[in-house]
C-alpha cells in the first residue's frame, strides 16, 4: 500500500476538506488539549478540597500520610474528569472565555459536589466537619478553573496585535455592539484584510472606557472630527444592524464633514444567503440611506392560504405583478396564471420562474384588461380562485396629458376584471392601489381611489373578499424616482428634483408584494390595507447623497412641481381612521363604495379638464348625474371599454 497517497488522499473525507494526516494531528491536538484541560481540573479540584481541610483543620495532619491519601486523591481526579466530560467541557464545543464555556464550568462543578457529598465522610478518615471541607473545596476549584480558561484566553488574544493587518486602509467603526464586535474580530483575522481598525465610537456612555479586540472606544459621533484626526483614519464603517434611514443618513453627512468616507456593513439578509460577508464593507445603497424596518408576514399563514390555488395576477409582467408571481410560485399553487399586454414582459417573467420561456404553456395568457369580452374568456377558461389585480397605468405626467387612458386602464378595465372574477365565483381579489389614492389631486389618483371604490362595491354584491392594498413607492421599479435619479447621475447630469421640500414614502418590492400577499390572508372585504411605511424621505437629501457619491459632483436642478403632483404624500386620507386590528404595521381603512353607473359621468371623447374635474368628482363620492345629451350629441356619449 501507498502509504504517501494515504496520508494525502481526502476522498475520505469530502472534496474540499483535510487529508488523512491533517486529520490525524487535528485529532491528536484534540486529545492533548481535553488531556490537558482533564488534568488540570482534577489536580485543581484535588488541592482545592484539601487545601480547604487544611485551612479549616478539619483533615486531621496523621491521616493526610496513610495510603488513604492515594485512594482519595485519584476517586477525586476520576470524579473531576467524569463531571467534566458530562458538562461537555472536554469536547470543543466552547469557544475559550465564552458565557457558555463558565456555564459548563458551573454545571461540572454542580455535578462533581454530588459524589463528593456522598462520599464525603469516607474520603479522608477521621474528619470533624466534611461537608465545609466539601464547600471550601468548590469555592476555591470553580473560580481557580474559570480563571485559568480566561486568562488563556486574555493570553491569546495579546499575542493577535502582531498578527494585524498593519497595511489597508484605517476605519473607524461606528458601532461598539454585536455587529460591530464581529467586524473587528473578522478584520483583525486577516492580515491582509483590506480595511484595519483604528478606533471605535459609540453613543452609549456605557462603552465609553470599552477595548473590543483591543480597539478603544474613543467616544460618541460628537468625537468624529477629533478621533479622526488623531488616527489618521479615511473611513467611518457604520456596524449597526438595525440602524435607521434618518441615522445613516446623519452619521453619513457628518463623516464627509470630518473628511471621512462612510460605510456600511452589508444587511442580515445579505450575509445569511451568503452573498457578503460582514468585513466586506461597502458604499451606502438608497436602501440603507431610507432605513425602513422591514414589515414582517407570517409566511406559514400565506403558504397555507395559496397552496393549491388556481391563482391569476393581471400586469403580470409589471414590477410589481413580476414579483408577486415569483413570491407565490414558492408557494406550490395549483395554477397560476400571469394574464399581461405585454409580451416581452411574460417571457421574462416566465424565464425568471422557471430558467425557460417558450410561452408555450397555459400559464402565460396574452390579453388586455381594456377587452371586456377576452377577460370574461380568460376566466370563465381559467375560473381562478384568487385573483391579484396589479394591472395599471401609473406614470403620473403622462395620465395627466391623456386623462381618458387611465379611465380606460384604471377604472374601467378594474371593473371588468372585478365582474369577470365575481361571475366566476373568485374566492378573494385583491386591487393593488397606491398612496396617491390618499385625498387625490391628479389623475393618477382619481382614477385610482376610484378603482378602491370600485372593489368596495363589488365587495358588497358577490361572496368572496375584495380589498385593495396601497402603498407608496416602491425601489427597483420601472420609472421610480430613484430609479431616474440613478441613471441621471450615470449620465453625468443634472439631477432633476421637482421641489427641495418634496417627501416621498418608500419600500422594497420584496416588502410590498409579502403586503400583497398578507393582505390576501388578514384583510376583510371591502377593506383598503395600508402599510405603516415609518418616515417619508426628502427626494433632494437622496440626490445630494447620490451627488456626493458620484466620481464627480453632480448639479441638482429644482424643476418644480408638475401637475397633479403633491408636496408631501399621505397615506390615510381624510376620514380615514388609523386603525391596525391584525399587524402592527398595516392599517386597516374602509372606503365609500362607488355606484358604476355614476361612472357614465366620465365622457372620454369631451374636454381633458372637464374629464378631470369628473374624476375628481368620482373619486371624492360627489359626481353628480349626467344630463342628457341631444341626439346630435351622440359623439359624446363614453367610450365603450373595449
Amino acid at each position: 500500500m501507498n502509504t504517501e497517497a494515504a496520508d494525502t488522499d481526502s476522498s475520505r473525507f469530502g472534496p474540499g476538506y483535510v487529508s488523512a494526516r491533517q486529520w490525524r494531528v487535528a485529532c491528536a491536538r484534540r486529545l492533548a488539549r481535553a488531556g490537558t484541560e482533564a488534568g488540570y481540573d482534577a489536580i485543581v479540584w484535588v488541592s482545592g478540597l484539601f487545601y480547604a481541610g487544611w485551612i479549616t483543620a478539619d483533615i486531621p495532619g496523621n491521616e493526610v500520610r496513610t495510603l488513604r491519601l492515594t485512594v482519595s486523591v485519584l476517586v477525586i481526579g476520576l470524579l473531576s474528569v467524569m463531571s467534566g466530560l458530562l458538562a461537555g467541557l472536554y469536547r470543543g464545543r466552547h469557544q475559550r472565555g465564552s458565557l457558555d464555556e463558565v456555564i459548563s464550568v458551573s454545571i461540572a462543578g454542580g455535578l462533581m459536589l454530588i459524589p463528593l457529598f456522598l462520599l464525603s465522610g469516607d474520603l479522608v478518615g477521621g474528619q470533624r466537619e466534611p461537608l465545609r471541607t466539601v464547600i471550601g473545596g468548590t469555592l476555591i476549584a470553580l473560580p481557580t478553573i474559570a480563571a485559568a480558561r480566561y486568562l488563556l484566553f486574555t493570553a491569546r488574544h495579546r499575542k493577535r496585535p502582531s498578527n494585524r493587518p498593519t497595511a489597508g486602509v484605517t476605519v473607524i467603526v461606528f458601532g461598539a455592539g454585536d455587529a460591530g464586535t464581529a467586524l473587528i474580530s473578522r478584520l483583525l483575522a486577516e492580515p491582509d484584510a483590506a480595511y484595519r481598525p483604528v478606533a471605535l465610537l459609540d453613543d452609549d456612555p456605557d462603552k465609553r472606557r470599552l477595548r473590543v479586540h483591543g480597539i478603544p472606544v474613543l467616544g460618541d459621533r460628537t468625537r468624529m472630527a477629533e478621533v479622526a484626526a488623531s488616527t489618521g483614519a479615511t473611513v467611518l464603517v457604520i456596524a449597526l444592524a438595525k440602524a435607521s434611514g434618518g441615522m445613516i443618513r446623519e452619521l453619513m453627512a457628518r463623516a464627509e464633514q470630518c473628511g471621512l468616507t462612510p460605510k456600511v456593513i452589508p444587511t442580515t439578509t445579505e450575509q445569511i444567503s451568503g452573498s457578503a460577508r460582514i468585513e466586506g464593507v461597502r458604499d451606502p445603497r438608497i436602501s440603507d440611506l431610507l432605513g425602513r424596518r422591514p414589515v414582517r408576514t407570517d409566511v406559514a399563514a400565506i403558504a397555507g392560504h395559496f397552496a393549491g390555488k388556481r391563482i391569476l395576477v393581471t400586469g403580470a409582467g409589471g414590477s410589481i405583478g413580476s414579483e408577486l408571481c415569483r413570491q407565490l410560485h414558492q408557494f406550490a399553487p395549483a395554477e397560476l396564471i400571469m394574464l399581461d399586454r405585454d409580451e416581452s414582459a411574460l417571457h421574462e417573467v416566465q424565464l425568471t420562474l422557471h430558467g425557460r420561456a417558450l410561452l408555450d404553456s397555459d400559464e402565460t395568457v396574452l390579453a388586455d384588461i381594456r377587452d371586456p369580452r377576452r377577460i370574461r374568456e380568460v376566466f370563465e377558461r381559467f375560473r381562478p380562485q384568487i385573483v391579484f389585480h396589479a394591472a395599471a397605468l401609473k406614470h403620473l405626467p403622462l395620465l395627466e396629458r391623456y386623462p381618458a387612458e387611465a379611465v380606460q386602464s384604471n377604472i374601467l378595465g378594474t371593473q371588468t376584471v372585478l365582474e369577470a372574477a365575481a361571475a366566476c365565483g373568485a374566492e378573494s381579489f385583491v386591487n393593488i392601489s397606491t398612496d396617491k389614492a390618499a385625498d387625490p389631486v391628479s389623475v393618477l389618483g382619481y382614477s385610482k381611489k376610484i378603482a378602491e371604490r370600485l372593489t368596495a362595491q363589488m365587495a358588497g354584491q358577490a361572496e368572496g373578499t375584495y380589498l385593495s392594498v396601497r402603498f407608496g413607492n416602491v425601489l427597483g421599479s420601472r420609472g421610480s424616482v430613484l430609479g431616474a435619479l440613478s441613471a441621471q447621475v450615470k449620465a453625468g447630469g443634472p439631477l432633476t428634483v421637482t421641489h427641495p421640500d418634496v417627501t416621498r414614502y418608500f419600500m422594497t418590492v420584496d416588502e410590498a408584494v409579502q403586503l400583497v400577499l398578507q393582505a390576501a390572508a388578514i384583510g376583510g372585504s371591502g377593506e383598503v390595507l395600508i402599510l405603516d411605511m415609518g418616515e417619508p424621505v426628502r427626494i433632494a437629501d437622496i440626490a445630494r447623497r447620490l451627488s456626493a457619491q458620484s466620481a464627480h459632483p453632480v448639479e441638482i436642478v429644482y424643476t418644480g412641481l408638475r401637475p397633479g403632483e403633491k408636496l408631501v404624500e399621505d397615506l390615510l386620507g381624510i376620514g380615514e381612521v388609523d386603525y391596525r386590528p391584525s399587524h402592527p404595521l398595516v392599517r386597516h381603512a374602509q372606503v365609500k363604495p362607488i355606484d358604476p353607473a355614476e361612472l357614465a359621468s366620465l365622457v372620454l371623447d369631451g374636454d381633458d379638464g372637464d374629464l378631470r374635474r369628473r374624476l375628481a368628482e368620482c373619486a371624492s363620492g360627489e359626481a353628480q348625474p349626467r344630463v342628457p345629451q341631444p341626439a346630435s350629441s351622440a359623439g359624446t356619449a363614453p367610450r365603450g371599454r373595449g
